[in-house]
């Protein structure tokens, strides 16, 4: 697995797709500490309405996320690259503690510094109940 601030900027369409695709592990690992390292240590986040600043912040924020989005699986896809930004669209698949599935799908924008950790993140997200034979995310 490469890690992801091995990959720096500026992106071409390979260095883009490896560095979607570092996030993407990443974030299926559910593990909130790696996920963070992934950022620089002052990062600001928007997700959703939530607007977060630094990697305790990130750390915290997926540690609830995760609490609650139970068997959460991710896909995300490279939408467009430049310099030192990559937008991604996305799709994930949780369920809550009741077993009601959800298909959450959105759009990120990112911003990296030199040394290839991601110093901004803005994500727009938007939940869909499933029926559990509807899923199609890391079955």
């Amino acid at each position: 697995m490469t890690s992801s601030a091995a990959i720096r900027p500026p992106f071409n369409e390979a260095t883009a797709r490896a560095k979607v695709q570092a996030a993407e592990d990443g974030w299926n690992s559910r593990d909130p500490a790696r996920v963070a390292l992934a950022y620089t240590p002052d990062s600001q986040w928007r997700n959703r309405d939530v607007f977060l600043n630094g990697r305790d912040e990130i750390k915290a924020f997926l540690t609830q996320k995760w609490a609650k989005e139970l068997d959460y699986r991710l896909k995300k896809y490279l939408w467009a690259f430049t310099g030192n930004r990559i937008a991604v669209r996305f799709e994930y698949e949780w369920h809550d503690a009741s077993g009601q599935w959800f298909r959450s799908y959105g759009n990120e924008m990112w911003e990296f510094d030199d040394e290839g950790l991601m110093r901004r993140r803005e994500a727009s997200i938007n939940d869909a109940k499933i029926d559990v034979g509807e899923r199609r995310v890391g079955v």
